[in-house]
């Protein structure tokens, strides 16, 4: 039998797929969390609730109208993005020129209603949901057996964050979005309808955040929990990649999820913890994070 280090190859590859896997959660989350703070300047607490909607909107759509995993992909990231646009109409516009805790407050606040409404219509027992008939099953490597679903997870996040990237960075609408952070009455000042951009953009977060539940749904029990279990981790990324920063998300979400994974190898006990270990040492070198800027 192969070995690295004293570990089976086999055991090895497994978890670093593994890796791979949380990794794209944690990419598409942060991704959409660093968009909201960096154009918003808002702190989505509400984005874990808003990534667990996803999956139970998916496994909603499955049950109650028989719609496919494929149209769920398109149909509950735009059912929660909508809920989004409502939120920042209703709520977040009031609270741009205050502190961010407040901010943060009230999408906590938010995060809360949103899963005690889903604990109480469904309990935390969870909901399955299985893959699409094209996507089970999986194909022998040599050196280990990728199941095809969670291989096609890594692709299709790797692809969504890179979308992503290249349209805040490269595009028009990407420059007026970052200028209308920066300075709203000026792009205000060009005919464009600042507010529909901001608006848009919360909208959107909310949107990647359903879209990342929808693709956890077959991988996890659908619970109203698995947000909250993933946020705090998801917060810690952002904070090393660099709050704001969308390719610092991308790339440290998914490199932090094969740390996650390799230590799972290597020194299980500290798996649940390395995470934060690596943020409290980038901070204490780097306070704006590896890929943020310095105020």
């Amino acid at each position: 039998m192969v070995t690295f280090f004293g570990v089976p190859i086999q055991a090895l590859m497994g978890q670093l797929l593994l890796g791979l896997i949380n990794g794209a959660s944690y990419a598409v989350l942060s991704l959409g969390l660093a968009l909201i703070f960096g154009l918003l300047n808002i702190i989505n607490f509400a984005h874990g609730a808003q990534y667990m909607m996803g999956a139970f909107v998916a496994w909603m759509l499955l049950t109650y109208a028989g719609i496919n995993y494929w149209l769920a992909l398109l149909v509950a990231p735009l059912v929660v993005g909508l809920f989004g646009v409502l939120i920042e109409r209703l709520l977040l516009h009031r609270l741009y020129k205050l502190d961010h805790l407040y901010g943060l407050l009230l999408t906590f606040g938010l995060a809360l209603i949103m899963e005690g409404l889903f604990r109480q219509a469904y309990g935390i027992s969870g909901q399955s949901y299985d893959p699409p008939q094209m996507l089970q099953g999986g194909v022998n490597l040599g050196f280990m057996f990728l199941p095809l679903y969670r291989g096609w997870v890594v692709v299709v996040a790797l692809a969504v964050c890179l979308a992503v990237w290249a349209g805040i960075e490269k595009t028009r609408l990407g420059a007026l979005l970052r200028a209308a952070t920066e300075n709203p009455a000026l792009v205000r000042a060009f005919g464009v309808n600042v507010p529909l951009l901001i608006t848009g953009t919360y909208g959107f977060g909310a949107a990647l955040a359903a879209f990342a539940g929808v693709l956890a749904a077959p991988l996890y029990s659908i619970n109203p929990l698995m947000g909250s279990n993933i946020i705090i981790i998801v917060f810690a990324v952002v904070v090393i990649g660099g709050m704001g920063s969308i390719l610092g998300s991308v790339l440290t979400g998914f490199g932090l999820g094969l740390v996650e994974g390799l230590t799972k190898v290597f020194y299980p006990e500290a798996s649940s913890t390395v995470i934060f270990v690596i943020m409290a040492i980038v901070l204490l070198i780097k306070p704006a994070g590896l890929f943020g800027r310095a105020n």
